[in-house]
C-alpha cells in the first residue's frame, strides 16, 4: 500500500514538473511577444502600416521603413533553401541507401561537425575567402554572359562586389545543410527495412524504392527538417552581417547587389541606437521577424496536417 501511495505521489510530482515546464515556456513566449509589441508602439504610431513597405531608413531625420530588411531576410532565406534542400536530400539518401558501411559513420560525423562551426567563422570565411573568389570566378563572368539576356540580366548582373544578397544566401545554404541533412538522414533511417526489402524483391530500382517507399513514409519528417533549416536561415545574424553588405538600398532586383536583413540591421544598430523612435523601429523589426518565423512554422504545420488528411483518404 505504501509503495502504491509513494508511486502515485511520484507521478503527481512528475506531472507537476512537466506542466510547470510547459507553462514557463508559454509564459516566456508570451512575455517576449508582449515586450516586443510594447517597445514597438512608438514606431507603430509614427509610421503605421507604411513601415512595412517604406524603403527609407534615415536615423538623422528619424524616418524608418522595413521593406529593405524584410526583402533581404526573405530573399536570402529562399536562396539558401533552393541550394541547401537538394544537396541535403542527396547527402541523406547517399548516407542511408547508397554509402558503404565503412563510410556512413565518418561522413555523417563530418557533416554534423559543420553545424558546430560558429556563425562568425562562416562570416569571416565568407568575407575574406569566399567573396573574392565568388566575385572573380562567378559574378564577373556571369555579368558578361547574361548582360543581354532578358529576365536573367535583371537578377544576375550589376557591380561585382563579392558581397551581396546572393553571397549571403550561399553562405546561409552552407550553414543550414548540416541541419537539414541530419534530420533527413534520421527520418530516412526510420523507414522499416522490410518495406524496402519487399520493394527490392519485386524488382524496384534504388530510385523507385526511394521515391515510392522512403519519401512517402518520411514526408512529415522531411518537411520538418526543411522548416528547421529555414528557421535557422531566417534567424542567422553574424554571418549575414559580414556578407550581405548592410546597405539600405534595393538596387533593383539584382542578386549581386548589397542589401540588408532584419538580423544584420539589429546587430549593426541596436547597441548605438538612440532611445526613442530609432530603438522602437528596431524593436518593430524584431517583431516582424518573429511574425515571419511564426508564419513559416504555421504553414509547415498546415502542410503536414493536409498531407496526413490525404493519406487518411487514400
Amino acid at each position: 500500500m505504501n509503495q502504491k501511495i509513494s508511486a502515485k505521489n511520484g507521478d503527481k510530482f512528475f506531472g507537476f514538473l512537466v506542466h510547470t515546464a510547459a507553462l514557463i515556456t508559454l509564459l516566456s513566449l508570451g512575455g517576449i511577444i508582449v515586450s516586443l509589441i510594447i517597445a514597438s508602439i512608438p514606431s507603430m504610431k509614427a509610421f503605421g502600416f507604411s513601415f512595412l513597405w517604406t524603403t527609407e531608413w534615415d536615423t538623422n531625420t528619424e524616418t524608418f521603413g522595413a521593406l529593405i530588411p524584410i526583402y533581404g531576410t526573405v530573399i536570402t532565406s529562399i536562396i539558401a533553401l533552393i541550394i541547401a534542400v537538394p544537396i541535403s536530400f542527396g547527402i541523406a539518401l547517399f548516407l542511408t541507401e547508397l554509402a558503404p558501411n565503412w563510410l556512413k559513420r565518418p561522413l555523417g560525423i563530418a557533416i554534423e561537425l559543420l553545424a558546430a562551426i560558429p556563425s562568425i567563422v562562416y562570416g569571416m570565411w565568407g568575407l575574406f575567402v569566399f567573396a573574392p573568389i565568388f566575385m572573380r570566378y562567378f559574378q564577373e563572368p556571369l555579368n558578361k554572359a547574361l548582360a543581354d539576356v532578358p529576365v536573367l540580366s535583371t537578377f544576375f548582373t550589376g557591380p561585382a562586389y563579392g558581397t551581396g544578397i546572393l553571397t549571403a544566401g550561399i553562405i546561409l545554404a552552407i550553414m543550414i545543410i548540416p541541419y537539414i541533412a541530419s534530420v533527413m538522414r534520421d527520418v530516412f533511417d526510420q523507414t522499416p527495412v522490410m518495406m524496402k526489402e519487399s520493394a527490392y524483391g519485386i524488382g524496384c530500382t534504388t530510385w523507385e524504392v526511394i521515391y515510392r517507399i522512403v519519401l512517402p513514409y518520411t514526408r512529415n519528417g522531411v518537411i520538418g527538417g526543411i522548416m528547421l533549416g529555414l528557421g535557422r536561415a531566417l534567424g542567422e545574424t553574424m554571418a549575414v552581417t559580414f556578407i550581405i553588405g548592410n546597405v539600405y538600398d534595393l538596387n533593383g532586383f539584382s542578386l549581386f547587389a548589397p542589401g540588408n536583413s532584419i538580423t544584420s540591421a539589429l546587430a549593426n544598430e541596436f547597441a548605438e541606437a538612440d532611445p526613442g523612435l530609432h530603438t522602437s523601429a528596431l524593436m518593430q523589426l524584431g517583431l516582424i521577424l518573429f511574425a515571419i518565423t511564426f508564419i513559416v512554422l504555421a504553414i509547415s504545420k498546415l502542410m503536414i496536417m493536409r498531407l496526413a488528411k490525404q493519406e487518411g483518404k487514400k
